[in-house]
């Protein structure tokens, strides 16, 4: 009698490759996962840090830098930051340090801070000079000359 040979796979093997592929199924759904919200992390830091930039260039363009503690928001556009700004004296006369911090509205966390330094000329800054004149009265009278 001759033995009849049976292809196929038997009911445990089948399990087994299901089981597998199961795992790495689960596997690859975490790792997209992680991937998606790191993204959406990354997204975030990156607008608050140019948000905190942009505060700062701001100031800089305004010229006014007044000691004190200020904050606010981004305006309907930009609805998931806030800002809140500290300046203070530092030395030599008319240096300020500069702290913006931009916080997520809907949990109240830092999501980023930036500090940096700005110089704003003293308003007593023509004192130095021996003739007792600021610079602005010199260099109208120089132009008066030509």
């Amino acid at each position: 009698m001759t033995a009849i040979r049976q292809s196929g796979f038997s009911l445990v093997e089948v399990m087994v490759a299901i089981l597998i592929l199961a795992i790495a199924v689960a596997g690859l759904t975490g790792g997209i996962t992680t991937a998606l919200g790191s993204s959406k992390e990354s997204e975030l830091q990156t607008t608050a840090a140019l948000l905190a930039a942009g505060q700062i260039e701001t100031l800089r363009a305004e010229g006014d830098l007044t000691d004190g503690e200020t904050d606010g928001d981004f305006g309907q556009g930009l609805p998931l930051y806030r800002w809140k700004r500290t300046i203070a004296a530092s030395q030599p006369d008319g240096l300020h340090e500069v702290d913006v911090v931009v916080e997520d509205t809907r949990s109240g966390k830092e999501i980023y801070d930036l500090k940096t330094l700005l110089f704003e000329a003293p308003d007593d800054a023509g004192t130095n000079n021996p003739s007792g004149q600021n610079k602005s009265d010199t260099k109208k009278r120089s132009d008066q000359r030509q």
